[in-house]
């Protein structure tokens, strides 16, 4: 899965996870050599509720990387760990000014969008909350319509290259194209939002992005570089 040497390190994830989709981008833009174990999210109620995967992450919950020993938990503590350890092809600008701005679309995406829509609330929307297909898809509307909406705005501004920052790919590009995945699946509108349908469409053309795709995971039921999801 990686391009360069055998570096020990493991990445616990599964091939629809949007937060194992980041650090895949990231290992990839890093050229950073990885094997990949896959914690089934659906088969036999989910492997992430063993008692195996526990013992590895007490949340059980995807990505889990595994690095000398160390087991480090959290999408964007994961990508920071990685650019502190393998700080070639680095993913956030040398400025500070820069770093923030990237950590800021970043850090939105993970916790003001993804958590609300992620599988664990949408299971408790339609187990718990006995809700329909038709409100489950409404939630999943509304809440990527608010985030993106703001992320749009804030790739409207002059800081906005090729990429999310500049033009090279940041952490925030590998936090964004996840998400815009997702909103495809779930036949979110994206019309609105063309600075990012841009934006994913660039990184898409990326081999490294291509390589971390869903579809083209050795766990996917979808595998194979065409993806049944529509590209921008």
């Amino acid at each position: 899965m990686g391009n360069e040497r055998d570096t020990g390190v493991v990445l616990y994830g599964y091939w629809r996870s949007s937060s194992a989709y980041r650090v895949r981008i990231a290992l990839n833009l890093k050229h950073i050599e990885y094997r990949q174990k896959t914690v089934h999210l659906v088969h036999g109620g989910g492997e992430q509720h063993s008692t195996g995967y526990r013992a590895i992450n007490p949340l059980g919950l995807v990505p889990a990387l595994v690095h000398r020993d160390r087991t480090i938990v959290q999408s964007m503590a994961i990508c920071e760990y990685l650019e502190d350890v393998f700080p070639a092809r680095p993913l956030l600008p040398v400025d500070p000014a820069g770093r923030a701005r990237v950590r800021s679309i970043a850090q939105s995406i993970a916790s003001e969008i993804q958590p609300l829509n992620n599988l664990t609330v949408l299971n408790y929307l339609r187990d718990g909350m006995h809700q329909g297909e038709a409100a489950i898809s409404g939630w999943y509307n509304r809440w990527i319509t608010r985030g993106f909406s703001a992320v749009e705005s804030w790739l409207s501004d002059a800081g906005t290259g090729l990429y999310c920052h500049g033009d090279e790919p940041t952490l925030a590009d590998c936090f964004l194209v996840p998400q815009v995945y997702n909103a495809e699946r779930f036949s979110c509108d994206l019309e609105a939002f063309p600075v990012i349908r841009r934006i994913a469409g660039q990184c898409r053309s990326l081999p490294a992005f291509e390589r971390a795709a869903p579809e083209n995971q050795p766990d996917s039921d979808q595998q194979g570089k065409h993806s049944p999801v529509s590209r921008p």
